[in-house]
């Protein structure tokens, strides 16, 4: 299934906000896959973001990117970007993310929450104690869950504090749910 495909499914469940991922295209097929998702995204008012990939947000215009640890610097990315972009750090302990909250982006993400199978090697499950710390020591800024985040998971880690939640392979999983599953997350974070 294409990422514009992804895009109308996620789009059609009331996902709002969606970052594009891909590990496995080269730079060329990334480019005109995520030039698709982007036109679709944009038709369905949803935001897309680019991850890892400023140069690609770049070029297409994107809302913006979601940079990681080992990604080009959110500062660089800000003054390629601009004011308007928006721009996500990626976090995986206390340290990183109080170091984030310091630099030029609109979010910080945390995580993994829980054990995750959507990374090879993934870092520790900071929990529900390390996103309660997380969210006292990085003030106002927004805070994104995600690893390891269920539907029946999905209230508790935002009472923890956090503003949203990022999932990947439980929305991804079966394809041809995902408007279905997009669907259940939103119905389990607003009872």
């Amino acid at each position: 299934m294409s990422h514009a495909e992804q895009v109308a499914r996620l789009g059609e469940g009331g996902a709002t906000f969606i970052q594009l991922r891909e590990k496995h295209l080269s730079p060329r097929e990334f480019y005109l896959e995520a030039q698709e998702a982007l036109r679709v995204a944009h038709a369905h008012g949803i935001r897309l973001i680019i991850n890892d990939r400023v140069d690609i947000a770049l070029a297409l215009r994107a809302d913006g990117v979601h940079l990681g640890q080992e990604d080009l610097s959110p500062e660089a990315a800000r003054r390629i970007l601009g004011a308007e972009a928006i721009i996500g750090f990626s976090t995986h302990n206390l340290e990183q993310a109080r170091e984030a909250a310091s630099l030029p982006v609109d979010y910080i993400a945390i995580g993994p929450i829980f054990n995750t199978s959507s990374k090879e090697n993934p870092d520790p499950a900071v929990g529900l104690d390390g996103l309660s710390r997380v969210r006292a020591a990085t003030g106002a800024i927004p805070l994104i869950a995600i690893g390891g985040i269920t539907p029946e998971r999905a209230k508790s880690v935002l009472d923890t504090g956090a503003n949203s939640i990022a999932c990947i392979a439980t929305l991804l999983a079966q394809p041809t749910e995902i408007t279905e599953r997009t669907q259940r997350f939103i119905q389990a974070i607003s009872a």
